[in-house]
C-alpha cells in the first residue's frame, strides 16, 4: 500500500513538473520576440543618440566657421592666402623652394612649364591655352 501511494505521488509530481515546464516553455515562446525587439530598438536608439551628438558637434563647428566668415578681415586674409589676391598698389611675390623631385613626372607641356607655387589662375590660363593649341 505504501508503494502505491509513493507511485501515485511520483506521477502527480511528474505531472505537475510537466505542466509547469509546458507553461514556462509557452511563456518563453510568447515573450522571446518582444524582448528581442526591445533590445534591438534600444541598440538603434543608442546609435541614433551617438549620431545626434556628432551632428551637434558638426553644427557647432559650422556655426563657428560662419561667424569667422562674417568678419571682413578674415575674408580678406582667406582671399589673400587661398586665391593669391592682392590689394591695389601691392606686389605679390610667390617664393618657390628649389626643384622638387617626385616619382610622378608631369605629362603635358603645361605641367612641365608650371611650378607648384604658382596660383590657381595661372594654372587655369595655361591649361586653357594648351587645350586651344591642340
Amino acid at each position: 500500500m505504501a508503494r502505491r501511494q509513493l507511485s501515485f505521488r511520483r506521477r502527480r509530481t511528474s505531472g505537475r513538473t510537466l505542466a509547469l515546464s509546458a507553461i514556462l516553455f509557452f511563456l518563453a515562446l510568447t515573450l522571446a520576440p518582444p524582448i528581442k525587439h526591445y533590445f534591438t530598438q534600444r541598440a538603434q536608439i543608442s546609435a541614433l543618440n551617438a549620431q545626434l551628438v556628432s551632428d551637434h558637434k558638426a553644427l557647432d563647428a559650422a556655426r563657428k566657421e560662419l561667424l569667422l566668415w562674417q568678419n571682413p578681415e578674415y575674408v580678406k586674409s582667406q582671399a589673400r592666402e587661398r586665391l593669391h589676391f592682392v590689394l591695389p598698389g601691392e606686389r605679390q611675390y610667390i617664393v618657390t623652394e628649389g626643384t622638387a623631385t617626385t616619382d610622378t613626372a608631369p605629362t603635358t607641356k603645361v605641367a612641365n612649364s608650371l611650378t607648384d607655387g604658382q596660383p590657381w589662375y595661372t594654372r587655369l590660363i595655361a591649361s586653357i591655352s594648351e587645350s586651344g593649341d591642340k
